[in-house]
């Protein structure tokens, strides 16, 4: 279906049977085992036209306009304007965000917030190192760390409250003198003859201005209704995180975000401050049971808590006790973007993917260095449709991580889901035995995963060395014809998992970005 190249094959081929060697001589005792998780909302899309090109309401020039001051728009905020440029942040709400999501950063993250200059936003808010995960299944555990060996001593993942980090990241753009932030909603893009021009918004006391700027960049998070005038939004809702804080516990396994294999879907932990621990269980589809009448709590106790690591266990049934549960939906949805003389999207009101991998802020991040680097070389702003055409490059050249990232969280999620299906059940069981092998079988993944070595085909190599490994443990020591065609449908069942969101984050773009003529734009 899709065409990855003889060497990657034979590469998920070669993996795949060394996967299966190694499973067997560990199984047999014959070595060690190795050891091995935006803001602003507007309220209407309505495009207004004006003939304007100045803001009338007394507002200085600006070169751009951001709306919304989540982790995209405040770091953007930042970085354009240490640039030079002249910012406006049109923000809903500027006090500290309270969310259950966004509050951990893959080290590929962090070292694009060192690039951008804000790594010492993770400082003074309590945050945690993380260097790694821990996977759980059935009684047993492994560990899979950060291949860090060749990076600087402060490179790992950081999980924190996510408003604290906002906070920072607000703070420190609004220090700058040629930014300024602003609370506001935004109401509309103000359009004249297909070109925005600007944004319609009423501010905090219900006045209603206008602000004009050459670029306006719409950063106004997961449930943005100004996208869809700037792309084709297919968002899709395939579980609801529900939300708990664990208070003066201990992980098993220090500065590592814990995954549990569980019933009916994975369970994730990761501390979020020194005495805290984000506790969030997956559940599958768009309804979830009532908190208000209990049956929340019951599901949390009857069906949850069981399989909850003992040491945490007296922790969790504590959370659930004290009752502060929170809900909130997983939006997935691939960049779709109609090109728009005077606006770009970016952060979650661009693009999404499932927060199982916690790659969502890496993508943000890894997005502002692209569109940075991009308009360094541009002093004038000021021709729409010139500037159009060049930053269509930046939909090509962000695709390499942001494809990485989104395939992986996709693809993991629903390997990691239970299923009645054998061959699923045999690919889940696959994908954590894979990576208990540690080395190359664990590093390579966990690379993908950390935002370190974002490369969309080691993503399908690993992929199927996976379900290549699940085959062999079937075939081996004696196939049978029933092994033999639950073999064959897990292969099936990979490729239906994997190929779908390939085609959805665009296969030419994501495997060949150079043979896009996007790609070669150069600012006029």
């Amino acid at each position: 279906m899709v065409d990855l190249g003889l060497s990657g094959s034979l590469l998920a081929v070669v993996l795949g049977f060394v996967a299966v060697f190694c499973f067997f001589i560990q199984k047999n005792g014959c070595c060690s085992k190795s050891k091995i998780g935006d803001s602003a909302t507007s309220t209407t899309t309505t495009t207004v036209y004006s003939g304007k090109s100045r803001s009338k309401d007394g507002n200085d020039d600006v070169d751009i306009i951001i709306v919304g001051a989540g982790v995209a728009g405040a770091a953007l905020a930042h970085t354009l304007g240490k640039e030079g440029r002249r910012v406006k942040v049109i923000e809903r709400d500027l006090t500290e965000p309270d969310r259950i999501v966004g509050e951990l950063l893959q080290p590929g993250g962090y070292l694009k917030l060192q690039e951008l200059g804000l790594e010492d936003c993770v400082e003074k808010i309590d945050a945690q190192r993380v260097f790694g995960y821990a996977l759980f299944k059935d009684g047993k555990s492994t560990r899979l760390s950060y291949p860090l060996e060749k990076f600087h001593s402060d490179v790992s993942g950081r999980s924190f409250h996510n408003g604290r980090f906002i906070q920072r990241m607000r703070e420190k753009a609004a220090a700058l003198p040629n930014v300024k932030l602003e609370q506001g909603t935004v109401t509309s893009l103000l359009e004249e003859n297909g070109i925005i021009r600007g944004v319609q918004y009423k501010t905090k006391s219900g006045e209603e201005l206008k602000a004009y700027a050459p670029l306006t960049v719409v950063c106004d998070g997961c449930f943005s209704n100004l996208r869809r005038t700037l792309c084709d939004p297919k968002v899709e809702v395939p579980s609801c995180f529900v939300g708990l804080v664990l208070e003066n516990c201990q992980l098993p396994h220090e500065n590592h975000g814990h995954v549990i294999l569980a019933d009916p879907s994975p369970i994730l932990f990761y501390p979020i401050s020194s005495t805290e621990v984000r506790c969030l269980v997956d559940v599958p589809g768009q309804k979830v049971p009532s908190i208000s009448n209990g049956e929340m709590a019951k599901y949390l106790k009857s069906v949850v808590a069981p399989q909850v690591p003992p040491e945490i266990k007296d922790a969790f049934i504590a959370a659930i006790d004290k009752g502060n549960i929170r809900t909130m939906p997983n939006r997935s949805m691939p960049a779709s973007p109609h090109p728009t003389p005077g606006a770009l999207l970016m952060g979650d009101a661009f693009n999404m993917r499932h927060p199982l991998t916690g790659g969502g802020m890496t993508v943000a991040l890894s997005d502002i260095v692209v569109l940075r680097d991009l308009l360094k070389p541009l002093r004038d702003l000021n021709d729409a449709s010139t500037l159009c055409r060049y930053l269509e490059s930046f939909y090509t050249l962000r695709k390499p991580v942001a494809s990485t990232i989104n395939t992986l969280a996709g693809a993991l999620y629903k390997v990691f889901c239970a299923s009645p299906d054998q061959a699923r059940k045999e690919m889940r069981e696959a994908c954590f035995d894979y990576l208990s092998l540690g080395g190359v079988f664990s590093d390579g993944p966990v690379s993908l995963l950390s935002g370190l070595n974002p490369r969309p085909l080691s993503l399908v190599c690993h992929f199927f060395a996976v379900a290549i490994f699940g085959v062999g443990r079937l075939l081996l020591p004696f196939p049978s014809p029933k092994r033999i065609w639950i073999g064959a449908r897990l292969i099936s069942s990979a490729s239906a998992i994997i190929f779908p969101i390939i085609k959805a984050e665009g296969v030419r773009q994501m495997f060949f970005p150079a043979t896009v003529p996007a790609y070669y734009r150069k600012p006029s």
